[in-house]
């Protein structure tokens, strides 16, 4: 078949009120034959016409399950410009309802999902390819660590869509950004952000004697993003126009502080959009400025140099360009320092305080883990908690505390063992 058309959907003989995809869902689940057909519950899906994409062949396998197909065309290396197929391929779904599940396995939404998981996956799938995709509310709660955030998540379906499209349009995006940008990205991260900066401090110090720190970070970032730039950052690197209105939908649909601005924390694609966005200030500080020693994770970003008056010209013109191109500003704690343990003091960056040969962790770090043990051994004193649910709390601080100087700190934390009352 030359047109684009829905890959999997129902029995043919189902009635008026079959759905866009179902399956021969009036058979029992012991029934195993496999007659799968498709026929549009709207009568203008029959002949609405695709385009903005390439079309691809498919021909079914007869000797394959009805999941099964044998696609004409070469899926590998696919141009940027044909990405909606992949997007909605089935397998590159399932897989996103997966990794979306990890984590959660217990949470209602996800036993909801998984409870008819290859109906909600073609339902899902057909939904995109008729362009009839619609994203449910959202749910806002807060979050108060490391300050009170509020997130907006998606319905659980919803994730597994926004995990479809980051499967396939991050990889492309991630080719064009610059090595020193560690959130959100394969083989990056916070640990090695800080290690960057720290080689930054150590290399400056160690040709000029000195090295002073700008420290900057974008004032309300995520609900400050104009709608307008961020498409048109996307439509620089996607061709694919039902790709691109996908991405348009879930950027417009959003919730937001303000028509036109902001998206929210609980997106999987948000992370891919702000880190897209501040690609452009990227850009500038290595391409413009000529920063050798410059390092962001997300809306948090350094620059070290051994020129304290240099440091000072380049926030202005940072502040100038991210202001007029993204629309943007820094916070009040932006600000050029000397980085020394005396005459100085430390980078506070990416949970650490960082010198140029030791880090340390950040005082509120060590005073909420204090507090966490204090409530963990009240709690297991009274038996009203188990080890194991302790332990995991303490491998993850431990895991976060051992890329710093902190082996007496722990030792002095953990030493003390965890005791059942005499009544328990």
């Amino acid at each position: 078949m030359n047109t684009l058309e829905p890959i999997r959907g129902g029995n043919w003989n189902n009635g008026v009120n079959a759905g866009l995809g179902a399956l021969n869902l009036n058979n029992p689940r012991s029934n195993s034959n496999i007659n799968i057909g498709f026929r549009p519950a709207l009568d203008y899906a029959r002949s609405k016409h695709l385009t903005g994409c390439c079309q691809r062949k498919n021909e079914k396998d007869a000797l394959a399950p009805a999941i099964a197909e044998i696609d004409l065309a070469t899926p590998a290396g696919a141009p940027v410009g044909c990405l909606f197929e992949q997007i909605y391929q089935f397998e590159n779904l399932l897989n996103a309802a997966y990794q979306c599940r990890k984590g959660k396995t217990k949470s209602n939404s996800t036993l909801v999902f998984f409870n008819n998981l290859e109906e909600n996956i073609i339902q899902i799938q057909n939904e995109l390819i008729w362009g009839m995709y619609l994203s449910s509310p959202y749910h806002h709660f807060y979050v108060f660590e490391p300050k009170r955030r509020l997130i907006s998540a998606p319905s659980f379906r919803d994730r597994v869509v926004h995990r479809a499209i980051y499967n396939i349009i991050e990889p492309i995006f991630d080719r064009q950004y610059i090595h020193d940008s560690y959130a959100c990205r394969r083989g990056k991260g916070t640990h090695k952000g800080a290690d960057r900066a720290q080689l930054f401090i150590r290399r400056v110090e160690k040709t000029h004697g000195k090295a002073f720190a700008l420290k900057a970070d974008i004032s309300r970032y995520f609900s400050s993003i104009d709608h307008h730039i961020l498409k048109s950052l996307v439509s620089a690197k996607i061709q694919c126009e039902r790709t691109k209105c996908l991405l348009f939908y879930i950027i417009d649909s959003s919730p937001s502080d303000a028509h036109g601005v902001g998206i929210p924390l609980g997106n999987l694609t948000s992370q891919v959009f702000a880190n897209l966005y501040l690609n452009e200030l990227d850009r500038f500080a290595k391409h413009t400025l000529k920063a050798k020693n410059y390092v962001r994770y997300m809306d948090d970003f350094v620059i070290i140099h051994h020129d304290k008056q240099q440091l000072h010209q380049w926030r202005v013109m940072i502040e100038r360009f991210i202001n007029c191109q993204l629309r943007l500003k820094t916070n009040s704690k932006t600000q050029v320092f000397p980085v020394a343990a005396s005459a100085g003091r430390s980078l506070d960056f990416l949970g650490y305080r960082i010198y140029a040969n030791k880090k340390l962790l950040r005082k509120s770090s060590v005073k909420r883990i204090k507090a966490k043990l204090k409530i963990f051994r009240k709690k297991y004193s009274a038996g009203e908690i188990d080890i194991k649910d302790i332990n995991q709390t303490i491998q993850s601080w431990i895991g976060h505390a051992s890329h710093a100087d902190t082996f007496s700190l722990r030792v002095s934390l953990l030493s003390q063992p965890f005791k059942r009352g005499e009544h328990v």
